[in-house]
């Protein structure tokens, strides 16, 4: 006799089942069912009675109904409105109904209100973005601690030198300091994701640097372009070397600064990073003070990246 193939059997949140709910995963839904991992990200935020709470993509609420236990409010985040619909649901007619504040929407368009904390399991695809609306949101937030993929985690805490180290952990490190907390396994989520998680805290750098992130932002993109290169080789790639010339020539009307007739941006560069001897370091071993110290000797010579 044929073998009859068995069928495939997924656990489905109980709650969510009954709505007929199916996880979207284009919204990057994977629930968290572990409710020990909750109570830990929550002792890790180190939340107050008075906090009010940001969190974004609540899904059916297991961690959202914790937080509203141990604070004064919560401002919940949430694209999908079904499980808005579910949340909601699961607050009606409780203390809890009156301290929940429900956003709907894509939060990267939507402006933040004020928070003391974030604490959420985040969608994985709008971490990097989110990270850094974060990190420029005002007034200051006193920490968030999130859930990431390991490895966008890992990014964010490398060091200089490190494989791992990039754009994003120059920038993010520059605005906060960061810490992981804890991997999370892929089997804590329903459905489970394919890659491993980890949680992150990420607490803002109050006074921030004082410096133009624009500017700031525009430095470590060229140097990171290719990041194994020395910055004297970054620099010379026609683009580069094109938009500085325009910035140049924009600061020099702006100021009624003369331009040489024999003026040459290429040898500019060049006299500028070996005047800081910055020209045959690389972007992968450089820490914020270095490219503190590059930016600040561009600016002083006119030249803008932004």
């Amino acid at each position: 006799m044929p073998k009859v193939r068995a069928e495939k059997k997924t656990r489905v949140h109980t709650e969510v089942a009954k709505q007929g709910i199916v996880f979207n995963k284009d919204f990057g839904q994977h629930i968290l069912k572990n409710p020990l991992i909750v109570t830990s990200m929550l002792e890790k935020a180190a939340l107050r009675p008075t906090d009010v709470v940001l969190e974004i993509g609540p899904g059916t609420g297991n961690m959202t109904v914790k937080i509203l236990e141990k604070v004064k409010k919560v401002i919940a985040c949430e694209i999908d409105p079904r499980l808005v619909a579910e949340l909601q649901k699961r607050v009606q007619g409780t203390p809890m109904q009156s301290k929940l504040q429900i956003l709907i929407g894509d939060v990267l368009k939507a402006d933040l209100p004020f928070f003391d904390c974030c604490v959420a399991n985040m969608p994985y695809q709008i971490s990097s973005p989110f990270v850094f609306k974060l990190l420029l949101h005002r007034p200051f937030f006193r920490c968030a601690v999130l859930m990431f993929q390991l490895e966008f985690a890992q990014r964010l805490v490398a060091k200089p030198g490190d494989k791992l180290y990039c754009r994003l952990s120059v920038n993010t490190q520059l605005l906060a300091r960061v810490d992981m907390l804890m991997k999370i396994g892929k089997n804590n989520f329903r459905p489970p994701p394919k890659v491993e998680s980890s949680v992150v805290r990420i607490e803002p750098r109050n006074p921030p640097p004082p410096i133009n992130y624009t500017e700031w932002d525009g430095l470590t993109r060229i140097a990171f372009l290719r990041k194994n290169k020395t910055l004297s080789a970054a620099f010379k790639q026609t683009t580069v070397l094109t938009a500085l010339e325009q910035n140049y020539k924009m600061h020099c009307s702006l100021k009624n600064v003369d331009l040489p007739a024999e003026f040459n941006i290429k040898e500019k560069v060049e006299d500028i990073l070996n005047g800081i001897d910055a020209g045959s370091k690389r972007a992968r071993t450089m820490d914020t003070d270095d490219f503190m110290a590059v930016l600040h000797a561009f600016n002083a010579e006119g030249i803008h990246f932004s």
